[in-house]
């Protein structure tokens, strides 16, 4: 009876449903839709703008994996391991016969497993108990093991082909913006931190070769900020006190605690959040396993909720940004329904969230706003006399050389950073430091872009490369009003999530027909 009772509930609401459909799709609202849609389409693909991300290729770019460079700089950094794996072919009896050897070299072939074990962890330890050095040292370690991998399959090697020609302009613009610096004593630790990224992106790109590699690292890195996440709204639970040197109460009143996690500044925590919470949408809808589109489930509600309570406004429009860029990229017909339902929510989100978006608008009276206005000005005046190498590598040589000069007037606090990305890297790496990033940057978002738009790109890849991409243009349009990396830990979890792109580009390459096949 009660089956009978339920079939017949069912068939009612699919009646229903077929015949509110059919209103619609004869109603006004809905050719009003479809017309947008078409147009919409239209317009995308006969724009400038489609050519340029999808169609356009720089001629750097696409020499870059035959220059005699790029040939160059493979050929040394697997030096070593072509005299390991030369040495290993002369004597592979012994070799194989060896536990300890068998042992390393089964280690070097799991460098992506360790990898992901790596960043979770990088992710979660608290600020009182992290050292940089700590990350240093581990990477070192997975460059080491990689190379002990390609002693036996020589199919494994580092290569920078997959990296791109401008990410290693920009590496080479921080090893030059060290001696060139004011205070080269302050600029030295610093160099680690940037040794540290680029064996992250050198080893992630060169070690991880399958889709189920790619989804294991990325539900890594999302465990690491759902983990990370729950430690943040555990502050909030349990009375973390409003902050001065974060808040500005006058304006703010309502404001509760900015929460921060393990990172220090709610700001450094939202950035992070930023970059990881589309990894995990795009891992929730793209992922094969249950498993994983649980942990994209999971870690995009919680890394959500955290971000919410950072209240950095920055990162509110940068994750504004990412969320617009992700719909465009996985299903452009989307974005007219989403634009309208995210604007329909604003009136809903709690009184607290909304006074501070306004504030936004009412920077005259918001003192972390007019205390910019100083930070630039002290940034502008020291690369007016210095603007091609600016002040030298890291925050330290920034800072000194504003103190030196002069050039910070501000009444409230004093100089840590610009607070701009931009003026920060020009005043950290110099120009040519600066314009590599921004190039690095849009090349790689424009590379994602391309390989997301593959029909051969792997379904699972394609997602993870496309919340990647949103997640780093959000991030460059949040950084006009702050500066990314200021804390190392945050500038290494950013290349992580770079490397993840560049490895899911690298396998919708190497799964692009052939020219026999596409004729």
């Amino acid at each position: 009876m009660h089956l009978i009772q339920g079939s017949a509930v069912c068939q009612f609401f699919v009646l229903l449903w077929s015949a509110l459909r059919g209103l619609y799709d004869k109603s006004l609202l809905a050719r009003g839709f479809r017309a947008i849609a078409a147009w919409w389409k239209r317009w995308w693909h006969g724009s400038t703008l489609a050519h340029f991300f999808f169609e356009k290729e720089g001629v750097l770019p696409r020499s870059w994996p035959d220059s005699w460079l790029c040939r160059g700089l493979n050929l040394l950094i697997n030096l070593p391991a072509a005299l390991l794996h030369w040495l290993y072919q002369k004597l592979r009896p012994v070799w194989d016969d060896s536990f300890a050897a068998r042992l390393v070299f089964g280690l070097g072939e799991q460098v992506p497993a360790a990898t992901g074990w790596l960043m979770l962890a990088i992710m979660i330890i608290p600020y009182e108990q992290w050292n940089n050095a700590y990350a240093l040292m581990a990477y070192i370690l997975a460059a080491l093991l990689t190379l002990a991998g390609g002693m036996r399959r020589r199919s494994l090697r580092l290569d920078v082909g997959p990296v791109g020609p401008y990410i290693v302009c920009f590496f080479v613009a921080v090893c030059l913006s060290w001696p060139l610096s004011l205070f080269p004593a302050l600029s030295a630790r610093y160099l680690f931190y940037h040794v540290t990224c680029i064996l992250c992106v050198l080893v992630v790109t060169a070690t991880v070769e399958t889709e189920d590699q790619l989804v294991r690292l990325a539900g890594f890195g999302c465990l690491g900020m759902a983990v990370a996440s729950v430690e943040g709204i555990l502050q909030r639970v349990g009375g973390l006190e409003v902050s001065r040197a974060f808040v500005d109460v006058s304006l703010n009143s309502d404001l509760p605690s900015r929460i921060y996690s393990a990172y220090e500044n709610p700001n450094a925590f939202a950035e992070v959040l930023v970059f990881l919470i589309p990894v995990a949408v795009g891992l929730l809808l793209g992922a094969r396993s249950p498993w994983w589109k649980l942990v994209g489930l999971v870690s995009a509600a919680l890394g959500s909720l955290a971000l919410i309570m950072t209240y950095s406004r920055a990162s509110w429009v940068a994750f504004a940004v990412a969320a617009v860029v992700f719909v465009f990229l996985w299903n452009r017909k989307l974005l007219p329904l989403f634009l309208g339902v995210g604007l329909a929510c604003i009136p809903l989100l709690p009184s607290h969230v909304l006074n501070r978006i306004l504030t936004i608008f009412n920077s005259g009276s918001d003192t972390s706003a007019t205390s910019r206005i100083y930070l630039w000005e002290a940034a502008i005046d020291v690369l007016r006399r210095s603007p091609i190498t600016g002040a030298g590598l890291g925050g330290d040589a920034a800072r000194g050389a504003v103190w030196e000069f002069g050039s910070f007037h501000g009444s409230r606090g004093n100089f840590t950073h610009a607070h701009n990305m931009y003026l920060q890297l020009w005043l950290e790496h110099g120009l040519l430091g600066m314009v590599t990033f921004v190039l690095a940057s849009y090349n790689a978002i424009k590379r994602g872009a391309k390989a997301a738009a593959l029909p051969s790109c792997p379904p699972q890849a394609r997602l993870i490369i496309i919340g990647v991409a949103a997640g780093m243009l959000g991030s460059l349009v949040g950084g006009m009003a702050d500066y990314l990396f200021t804390y190392p830990r945050v500038m290494l979890i950013f290349w992580f999530t770079v490397s993840l792109l560049l490895a899911g580009v690298r396998m919708a390459g190497q799964h692009r027909p052939s020219p026999a096949a596409r004729a």
